[in-house]
């Protein structure tokens, strides 16, 4: 298993953010829970659903999506 906080591992910092997510997004459909982003993603998008469910105006569906995009974005550029 990869050290996630390696800077040599997952997506290189190119600029390119669609690729990066693309990549990463991949790595995370074939390797499953294996890969070192798969949890915290998973977590944070459980997180955002809870958020989003007692927030009056967003629901749940939004708030997954939040949670999720933010963490992968947190994962891509720390």
């Amino acid at each position: 298993m990869q050290n996630p906080d390696d800077p040599n591992n997952g997506p290189k910092n190119t600029g390119d953010l669609i690729g990066d997510a693309r990549e990463e997004i991949v790595g995370m459909a074939k390797q499953g829970m294996a890969h070192p982003s798969t949890k915290p993603v998973l977590t944070a998008g459980a997180i955002g659903a809870v958020a989003g469910a007692l927030l009056p105006v967003v629901s749940w569906p939004i708030g997954l999506a939040a949670g999720a995009g933010y963490m992968l974005y947190k994962r891509l550029r720390p």
